[in-house]
């Protein structure tokens, strides 16, 4: 009787763990460390998150691999991370927290720039390549799949040819800069749809808008 009631205990807590795993998500956004990148497009990963934390009076720390704070919502926990290990290496960041806080793969949200996209559009995927994006390019490796939740923001494409590096890494523009905190709240409202309504749900409220 009493291996019979250690048991039903054992399963009532694997079974809250598991729960409480459902409820936590990994929002990672990607940019490059350091004030000359601070208002680059490149580092938009960076300003979407910083936004959430100023909005929601919350303090970025220094930990393993990059700044990390935690913000919970309805029930939900949102481990919100700006990787420290430059874009490029980004992947090594994502796997560590994943593991460290058992989020599963399907609550990682990946915010990242997409010059194939204009200004300020959001699009929400699955899944996809990496579109010659190296922050993407290495979170791939890494997780050895393409199968993983990616917020893009626009920048656009509106550069000289041979000039994609100076236009990604360059400040926004001031007219850019104008329409950025709109676009801004837009995106906070996506990061909490998708934790609260789920992937499928967000991608039919957000995708286009």
């Amino acid at each position: 009787m009493c291996k019979f009631l250690i048991s039903i205990f054992k399963k009532k807590v694997l079974n809250t763990e598991d729960h409480n795993t459902m409820k936590k998500f990994l929002i990672v956004g990607l940019g490059n460390i350091g004030d000359k990148y601070a208002n680059t497009r490149h580092n938009i990963g960076f300003k979407v998150l910083d936004y959430l934390a100023k909005k929601e009076e919350l303090t970025f720390e220094t930990n393993k691999l990059g700044d990390i704070t935690t913000y919970k919502l309805k029930g939900r926990t949102f481990i919100l991370l700006k990787p420290s290990t430059y874009m490029n290496l980004s992947g090594k960041a994502v796997q560590y927290w994943l593991t460290k806080e058992k989020v599963p793969l399907e609550n990682l949200l990946i915010i990242t720039d997409d010059l194939n996209l204009p200004f300020g559009s959001i699009r929400l995927k699955t899944k996809g390549s990496d579109g010659g994006h190296n922050g993407l390019k290495d979170i791939q490796d890494k997780l050895q799949t393409t199968k993983y939740n990616r917020f893009r923001f626009g920048i656009s494409d509106e550069f000289s040819k041979g000039r994609q590096v100076d236009y990604v890494l360059g400040d926004w523009t001031q007219d850019e800069n104008e329409k950025l905190p709109e676009r801004l709240n837009k995106s906070i409202e996506l990061i909490k749809s998708f934790g609260l309504s789920g992937i499928n749900n967000t991608m039919n409220t957000f995708n286009g808008k």
